[in-house]
């Protein structure tokens, strides 16, 4: 197996352009969500056990209703996720699919564990909103519904680097026909899971910046995560920064070569390192002045927003160049748009945003006035 399975003969029913905006655009927010789930549940574990070992009891009941803010949210997150998720894996199907199929079988069986790994995963976010409302211990389940969400991450992230190296398929096909073994020795993997746990942990930062502008919080809890939030955004944007160029330094240099060398990979590599600096100094801001306030949330909301749309554009771009090397072009494959069917497409999608939407909203009217927990 030296290159790349048969195109199918079955033309694109859209356009490229339009499957790759709307694989950007799903793919986006996924990583927003997929970001704030691991890093607020360790950011959550963090609350729960200082506060459970603080010995002024003020203290200890403002960080214990500050992780129980947290964690009682994080099954929601995590439907995000999930549903979020499906939309860029399918257009990256239609678009990749020649390559994405071929690195799916080769490690088929730890991608076929995702299912029973997020469902693990998704019990013991239940187990630990759970024990985190009654001011219990919480950091067993908590801790393990982030290893399995990393061990997930870490999954995704190898077939998304494997589809990339077309090199090795043949190696690792003899190594294991049956799905049983991971490719090793690619210096892009490691780099590339790390800089999305330190984005987990900038996003949750920020999310806890927003959280601090809700009203039903506690004053003292709003104060809490205002100003844990701002500081753990602003070590992390900085150690995200530093793994961003360790990424590019791993690269093959005909990659690094082509991405230093195209407007829009240099465009959106500075758009990313100045809403990275946006994020850094709003987070510093909040740290220091631990503001409550729903409009500081937002600006941080859309800063996080705003870096994570950067990245993904410099991703894809970095897969096209990468796969271009290989003689993979994904703007080669025969259309036949079918502009009725895109239409009624589109207009589905639209509608199922808008319901999105309002579900969001009717949740938000349904919370309690106030989020006090009473131990």
């Amino acid at each position: 197996m030296s290159g790349f399975p048969l195109v199918d003969p079955i033309p694109l029913p859209a356009p490229v352009w339009l499957f790759k905006g709307l694989h950007g655009l799903t793919l986006a927010l996924h990583f927003a969500a997929v970001e704030v789930l691991l890093g607020s549940i360790l950011a959550a574990v963090w609350l729960n056990a200082r506060g459970l070992q603080h010995p002024d009891a003020s203290i200890r009941e403002t960080l214990l209703n500050a992780s129980h803010a947290l964690a009682r949210r994080l099954p929601v997150v995590m439907t995000f996720v999930i549903n979020l998720g499906v939309p860029p894996l399918l257009f990256a199907q239609v678009l990749y699919g020649r390559a994405l199929y071929t690195s799916s079988i080769l490690i088929g069986v730890y991608w076929i564990s995702v299912i029973a790994l997020l469902t693990l995963c998704y019990w013991l976010l239940y187990r630990f909103a759970t024990r985190t409302e009654s001011g219990r211990s919480a950091w067993l389940p908590g801790l393990g519904s982030w290893l399995l969400a990393a061990v997930i991450a870490k999954i995704y992230v190898t077939n998304m680097t494997l589809l990339l190296r077309p090199g090795v398929w043949n190696d690792l096909y003899s190594q294991s026909a049956l799905g049983l073994r991971l490719p090793t020795g690619d210096p892009t993997l490691l780099p590339r899971w790390l800089f999305m746990l330190a984005g987990g942990l900038v996003a949750a930062g920020l999310w806890m910046i927003w959280l601090a502008g809700r009203s039903a919080l506690e004053s003292r809890v709003r104060t809490c995560l205002a100003g844990f939030g701002g500081r753990l955004a602003l070590g992390m944007a900085v150690v995200q920064a530093a793994l961003a160029f360790v990424v590019f330094q791993s690269q093959p240099d005909a990659v690094k070569s082509a991405l230093a060398s195209r407007t829009l990979c240099q465009a959106t590599a500075a758009g990313w390192f100045a809403a990275q600096a946006l994020v850094a100094g709003l987070a510093a801001w909040s740290a220091i002045r631990k503001p409550a306030s729903p409009a500081a949330g937002w600006l941080a909301a859309a800063s996080g927003l705003g870096a994570i749309a950067f990245m993904t554009v410099y991703r894809d771009a970095l897969r096209d160049i990468t796969l271009g090397l290989a003689n993979y072009d994904v703007w080669q494959r025969h259309v036949a748009t079918n502009w009725g069917v895109v239409g009624v497409f589109l207009v589905i999608t639209v509608a199922g945003l808008v319901a999105l939407a309002w579900l969001i909203s009717v949740l938000r009217r349904a919370q309690p006035a106030t989020e006090r927990v009473d131990r």
